[in-house]
């Protein structure tokens, strides 16, 4: 079974090789919406890689005066990866546009990017550059030691981002292990875990365990701090350090989403669960007023515990979040007066409990219902709650004597039903 990881390192970037690599970029994401442009001409949208290689790759090396084969072909799959999303979201019923591409960043792989102990050799438009990692303190217990330099994994590939000033190359690591057979057992024909996110709570699980974003919310202001001191500085000095403070902000949130991320797993594997059952995230914003930073944080959570669990055979799936912070997981009914901030009371019911808690149980319910229709051998049988399981028709069975009731570091656990 192959187990995947993508380990952030910053580089450092002298100003000759920055312009060619911002060039590159310009040139990587006109050749990606030149492919979508010509995929949406037709009637129907083509996604196939094939197809867009043929009609394509020859007027994009033209155009770009020759660019990269490889990283032709990069943009490309990039541009085919969107133009299938926005397929799929149609057929879902949902609402969705031609894809724009703007974020500065650009796809390698193991022929555009060679990978070295302590630095890295990217092709840009014109020929090759090499940039040195910067790394963070210390040599144990990071994303790097634990799978960059590690022995155990193959490093495949990488994507390059451009932000605030700062390069930043989140590389690819692929080892290949031995299916664990207990931790399938465990997990083969077990339950669903409901994960709520949101702005004061990061996330919130259906069996009651709450990791807060006090931590990252703290150090965003005193990072913005900082850089709002340089900026009135306005010397060479106060720039580059601008710089370095992102990248140790950056550094620093990635750590503690990998934390969390952690012990989500562990919440999973310790319960049972073989799913792992988030909301969507496509609007995340509009329906929890979170900022870009919540957005960047829940997408980056979502991410690590996606592949941290695919190495317990634990499945990580999203779920419509219509109403589930509305509905009454107790009965069901659902209305708008039922959550009052982080309160949850229900007018028919009068079940209470907390708003959040609720929510991640309407998660998990959602994803029951979606995909068990009883009777189906291997399907979860139902949503783990801290004192039981709830099943998707409203049964409830206890937990077992001696069911772990413990409380994770940077979370508290909620004792509700």
């Amino acid at each position: 079974m192959d187990v995947r990881r993508t380990v952030p390192v910053a580089l450092d970037v002298d100003s000759d090789d920055a312009a060619l690599l911002e060039d590159t970029v310009d040139t990587f994401l006109w050749s990606a919406q030149y492919v979508v442009d010509h995929a949406f001409q037709g009637e129907y949208v083509t996604t196939s890689k094939t197809t867009l290689d043929d009609e394509t790759y020859d007027d994009v090396r033209q155009a770009t005066d020759g660019f990269n084969g490889g990283l032709v072909q990069a943009a490309r799959n990039k541009a085919a990866e969107a133009c299938k999303s926005v397929v799929e979201r149609w057929k879902q019923g949902k609402k969705a546009s031609k894809p724009t591409f703007t974020s500065p960043h650009v796809v390698y792989d193991k022929r555009t990017a060679t990978f070295h102990g302590d630095y890295v050799s990217l092709t840009t438009t014109d020929g090759r550059i090499e940039a040195e990692y910067v790394l963070p303190d210390g040599d144990s217990d990071t994303p790097h030691s634990e799978y960059l330099f590690s022995d155990q994994y193959d490093t495949t590939g990488a994507e390059l981002h451009y932000r605030d000033g700062n390069w930043v190359l989140h590389i690819h690591c692929k080892t290949d292990v031995e299916s664990n057979t207990s931790d399938q057992a465990t997990t083969g024909n077990g339950t669903v875990l409901g994960v709520d996110l949101g702005v004061h709570n990061l996330a919130v699980t259906s069996t009651g365990t709450f990791w807060t974003g006090d931590k990252l919310d703290h150090w965003r202001q005193e990072y913005e701090k900082r850089r709002g001191s340089l900026q009135q500085c306005g010397t060479r000095w106060a720039h580059e350090n601008i710089h370095s403070v992102g990248r140790k902000e950056d550094g620093r949130f990635k750590l503690i989403l990998h934390r969390i991320s952690n012990e989500l797993v562990n919440e999973a594997r310790e319960n049972g669960c073989s799913v792992i059952a988030f909301e969507d995230l496509t609007d995340i914003r509009e329906r929890t007023g979170a900022s870009w930073g919540h957005k960047w944080a829940f997408d980056r959570l979502y991410e690590y515990v996606e592949y941290k669990a695919e190495e317990y055979g634990i499945s990580v799936e999203q779920v419509d979040p219509e109403n589930t912070s509305r509905r009454c997981s107790h009965c069901g009914f659902t209305h708008p007066g039922n959550r009052k901030d982080e309160d949850f009371a229900c007018l028919k019911c009068s079940y209470e409990n907390h708003a959040d808690y609720n929510a991640a149980k309407n998660i998990g319910l959602r994803y029951l219902r979606r995909t068990q229709t009883g009777g189906d051998g291997g399907a979860p049988l139902g949503v783990r709650l801290n004192s039981g399981t709830l099943n998707v028709n409203g049964g409830y069975s206890p937990a077992s004597p001696g069911a772990r009731t413990g409380v994770h570091a940077e979370s508290h656990r909620f004792s509700g039903g």
